[in-house]
């Protein structure tokens, strides 16, 4: 094993960093959740990633976003967190795309992929998402923030559990997002992309965790 993993054993065990290593990983969206995902997933050592957004960075994302930099304003978050995992572990095998998730492309970007991590900050498009791994038979694992607020949860193959969850005309009262919000959701959502990677699943991933890093508050619900 490379040394660059050996941190890893024995929380994770060798058969399963190699498990790890063939995995192969779809990350929806590279702002503020996609980034911190896409960060903990290369330095854990997941083999493949394909990093999808059309969006560039802009002022109002550094302070939260780990990929932004005063650097690359108006730089395409895909091609950047692309760059990033090159620099990071260029064992990785890494595919940018630098569009928005649509109707028309969802499917492509589905095939020859084990997971799909939900990074998205919209209802519309999470719809798309789950339209398109319901068809390809692929779980979610899904993540939303809201301020000190943040959920995770993962969306068993088929299960049709984002249209469930959120309302066909949703829309959030508030774009608040603070700099730790969303570094605490993707290591959840990692954690538990991780464990369903390597077979090891819980129950309980598949209730939707609430909870608030106000007062350090949670609640399981289940479906």
């Amino acid at each position: 094993m490379e040394e660059r993993y050996s941190r890893n054993v024995p929380a994770v065990s060798a058969d399963d960093m190699d498990t790890l290593r063939r995995s192969r990983v779809l990350v929806v969206g590279c702002g503020g959740l996609g980034g911190f995902i896409i960060e903990y997933l290369a330095r854990m050592g997941v083999g493949s990633l394909t990093v999808v957004d059309g969006d560039a960075f802009c002022p109002s994302n550094l302070n939260r976003q780990i990929l932004s930099t005063v650097n690359n304003m108006g730089v395409n978050k895909a091609q950047a967190a692309a760059d990033r995992v090159r620099e990071i572990n260029p064992d990785v095998t890494v595919r940018a795309v630098p569009e928005f998730l649509t109707k028309e492309n969802a499917a492509g970007l589905m095939a020859d992929v084990d997971l799909v991590m939900d990074a998205l900050d919209n209802a519309g498009a999470r719809f798309i998402l789950e339209d398109a791994a319901t068809e390809a038979g692929l779980a979610i694992v899904h993540g939303a923030i809201c301020g000190w607020d943040l959920q995770v949860m993962l969306v068993p193959a088929g299960s049709r559990r984002l249209h469930q969850l959120y309302p066909a005309n949703y829309t959030p009262g508030s774009k608040t997002s603070l700099p730790f919000t969303p570094a605490a959701c993707a290591a959840m959502q990692a954690a538990v992309a991780v464990r369903y990677l390597c077979g090891q699943t819980r129950e309980s991933d598949r209730d939707l965790l609430v909870g608030s890093l106000r007062d350090l508050s949670f609640e399981s619900i289940h479906f």
